[in-house]
């Protein structure tokens, strides 16, 4: 008999065919008591409540890299293990990345309105034309793990200075290593946000982290919308406190999205799909499916999650 695995998100059917051949699938939520194992996204609340409803579960599969919504501890006392596919779609969240920083700091999308109302530059020419490039910024990357260390990777081709902030530092790395994220704000013209959000360090930049970064520095957040107060930011772009920022994330997504965010000229907004290329997907449904040939086959999982 086919081990039953819940699948508590859309993925399409062909991955769903692709489950199937060796699993029995389940999307019905009120036929998830039956799993063994769940498939879901890491920002979904999965807790106590959740994991009552489904008494035989034994895995949690998270797609993506991030796992917070998951009560990790609490499945950890219950016997159930955490995967999740870190790495899998680093690459393309870190293009994404790249895309933001350069639109925000070359005025791309505010080029792009101007073209569109038929105002050659628009009416604020100097603003883009004469505000420093991206060569030779210092850019500070706020967790250098599979993400964020290809951002670096990428944006020092750029020609440009890179240090990180990280949990601790790491071995073999030529970038500079800052104790604190405000430190590294402090030294930095561009901020970007690469590593896993959790209640830890919700609100990781606020208005004192904004401030040490300056009016000329550029924001870029490509992990979780959590990570930014978003009143801090809304108020520093606004007021010229912050000359930039370039967000795939959002503390109200996907339906409650800020009208004043919305509203700023020099915000630079995508529906967070950093990690949404064919490629990335591709890389994490494989990972998922790993994880699960791996559990039960009664080998160690690929890509385990530990309290």
């Amino acid at each position: 008999m086919k081990p039953s695995v819940f699948l508590a998100i859309p993925l399409g059917k062909a991955f769903e065919q692709l489950l199937s051949a060796n699993y029995t699938l389940i999307t019905d939520p009120a036929r998830s008591g039956e799993a063994t194992a769940l498939v879901t996204a890491g920002a979904t609340v999965t807790g106590a409540a959740e994991m009552d409803r489904m008494p035989g579960l034994r895995l949690i599969c998270c797609i993506g890299s991030g796992y917070e919504g998951i009560d990790v501890v609490e499945a950890t006392r219950r016997g159930i293990k955490v995967a999740n596919t870190v790495g899998a779609n680093a690459a393309a969240v870190a293009d994404l990345a790249v895309a933001l920083l350069l639109a925000s700091i070359r005025h791309v999308a505010a080029g792009d309105r101007s073209m569109r109302t038929g105002k050659w530059r628009g009416d604020d020419s100097a603003r883009m034309l004469f505000s420093p490039g991206v060569t030779g910024r210092k850019i500070g990357i706020v967790g250098l793990g599979a993400i964020g260390a290809k951002t670096a990777q990428r944006l020092a081709a750029f020609e440009t200075e890179i240090g990180y902030y990280s949990r601790r530092e790491r071995d073999g790395v030529p970038y500079r290593y800052f104790e604190t994220p405000l430190a590294l704000a402090a030294w930095a013209d561009v901020l970007v946000l690469a590593h896993r959000a959790d209640d830890g360090n919700r609100h990781l930049v606020n208005a004192e982290l904004i401030e040490a970064l300056g009016p000329k520095g550029h924001i870029v957040n490509i992990t979780r919308g959590s990570a930014i107060d978003e009143d801090a930011l809304v108020d520093a772009l606004k007021t010229g406190k912050l000359a930039g920022a370039g967000l795939d994330v959002f503390e109200g997504e996907p339906d409650n999205i800020r009208s004043d965010l919305l509203a700023l000229p020099n915000v630079v907004l995508t529906p967070h799909i950093g990690g949404g290329s064919v490629e990335a997907l591709q890389a994490m449904l494989a990972t998922v499916i790993a994880n699960l040939d791996a559990f039960f086959a009664g080998a160690p999982l690929p890509n385990p999650v530990t309290a």
